[in-house]
Order: structure tokens, then sequence, then C-alpha cells
């Protein structure tokens, strides 16, 4: 009985380096798999990093250039300017103290020719008012319509054309730009016009009254680069109350159609009359009115 359990004893104490020699094998199989695989995993991570291409850099984003904003055009039917111009101004009876109060940035055009041209020119410069020089020109059916002394015809040679017209200018004091009195001969010259708006002064504008439809003066003008427009309405060729405002209506809806709108009229009572009661209407409307230099281009 006692040599049985000394067996068994015996037979146990062998089975324990055994049982852990299997286990080590164990443990050593196990490990070496564990670390194998993320090494092939790495691997392949090398392999692919070197057969695969990088990818072309992306420039770095530049902005956008913004291209200059251009005036805002000009929509029809709202209110637009008017540009204002009385012609013929210079003479003794007129009434040129109401003319002052319609509006501030009523234009007043001065004959050179006239017997009041310098102190009406200095009245109004020292009200604030822009002064023209209304140059008188050759009509069509001169001598039957004269437009005065000093005018300039196409008969002058090149010289005497330039000289009197800086003489005219001259003659008006403070005078921002010019626009032709009568001429509708000479507008329609390019030879006189070219003389006529080379003497100009520097940063002196042009508008064509627009006496006759064959007038070259502001294509020429802006062909030199002269600021310049050109009359859309006459406000009293009929003086009476009923043309007066119904012309006045036109030169609004032409204000409204292209934005700026020039209209010129006369130093006649009617006239005055009639721009006294209707401009504060047209204000009234939206409608602005501006100096004639800022209706030029």
């Amino acid at each position: 009985m006692a040599r049985k359990s000394s067996f068994h004893s015996v037979a146990l104490l062998m089975l324990i380096p055994v049982t852990g020699f299997v286990l080590f094998l164990g443990y050593r199989f196990f490990r070496d798999q564990l670390i194998r695989t993320p090494a092939a995993g790495r691997a392949k991570e090398r392999a692919s990093a070197i057969s695969l291409p990088r990818p072309a850099p992306v420039p770095e984003a530049k902005p956008k250039a913004v291209p200059p904003r251009r005036p805002a055009r000009h929509i029809a039917g709202e209110p637009g300017s008017i540009a204002l111009i009385l012609d013929d101004v210079g003479f003794d009876h007129q009434p040129l103290a109401s003319a002052m109060r319609i509006d501030p940035h009523l234009d007043f055009s001065i004959l050179p020719n006239a017997a009041n041209a310098a102190a009406f020119a200095e009245t109004l410069h020292r009200n604030g008012f822009e002064v023209l020089c209304h140059l008188p020109m050759e009509p069509l059916d001169y001598p039957r319509e004269s437009p005065g002394a000093k005018a300039i015809m196409i008969s002058m040679d090149d010289d005497r054309i330039a000289e009197l017209t800086r003489e005219d200018i001259a003659a008006v004091p403070h005078a921002a730009g010019v626009n032709n009195h009568m001429g509708s001969r000479a507008t329609r010259d390019p030879r006189v016009m070219a003389k006529v708006l080379g003497a100009l002064p520097p940063g002196m504008f042009f508008i064509d009254s627009r006496t006759t439809t064959g007038s070259v003066g502001e294509r020429l003008a802006h062909e030199m680069n002269i600021r310049t427009g050109s009359r859309h309405v006459f406000l009293d060729d009929v003086q009476s109350e009923a043309a007066v405002r119904q012309q006045l209506a036109s030169l609004a809806a032409a204000a409204r159609r292209d934005g700026v709108a020039i209209g010129i009229g006369h130093m006649y009572p009617v006239t005055i009359r009639v721009l006294t009661e209707e401009v504060p209407n047209l204000r009234a409307e939206g409608i602005r009115f501006v100096r004639a230099s800022e209706a030029v281009q």
C-alpha cells in the first residue's frame, strides 16, 4: 500500500515539468504569432508608401480679382436729373433776381456782346451760380438773322476763329463752360468747330445747343477729350405758359428715360414764371436739378 502511494507521488512530480514545458511551447507559439502580424502590417504600409506616387501639391488659392465697379445704369422711369440753362443773359430789364430764386443749380449763359455781360457774371458768381459763355456763331439765315457783334463766322480763318473765341470767353468772367448762340451754319462746319473747341481753356466744357440737326460740335468735343453734352429740349420757342409747361414736361420725361436731360430756355418773363411754379413740383417728384458741369461727360 505504501509502495503504491509512492508511485503516484513520483508520477505527479514528473508531470509538473512536462506540463510546464508544454505551456512554455504554447506561450512561445502565440507570442510569435502576435509579433509577426503587426510587423507584416507595417511592411505593407512601407511598401505602399514607396510604391504610390505622392499627390501633386495643391497651389494656394488666390483671391479672385474684383472688376472695377461701374456707375449704376439709370433705370428708365426713375426720376433722373435735369440741367437747366437760361440763355441770352446780360441785357437791361431782364428778371435776373427772380430767375436766381428758381433753383440754386440753374445755369446762366451770358452773351459776351451784351451790355451787362461782365456785371451779371459777377453778380451770379457772387451768389454761387454757374456761368456759361453763350458764344455767338453764324446761323444759316445770316444776314437776315444776326448773332450780334464778335460772332464766329465761317468766312474767318483759323487764327481769327481761335482769337475771337478766346476774346468772347474772356468777356464773361467766371465762365465754366460754353454753349453756342445761334450757330446753325457754323456748328455744321468741322473746321470751324475744331478751332473753337481747340481755343477753350483747359477744363472748360462745351454744350451743343443743337440749333441744327447737322451740328458736329458734340462729336468733335468727344474726339478732342472735351467734356460735352447737348440740349434735349428748348423750353420756350413758343412763348406761352401752356407751351412752356408742355416742353418742361417733355424735359422731365427725357430725364426719366435717359437719366440726365439738358433743357435750354431764355430770360422771358413767361419762362421765369412757369419755372418758378413748376420746378418745386418736379423736385417733389424726385427729379434732381444739377449744374450743367454735372450733366456733361
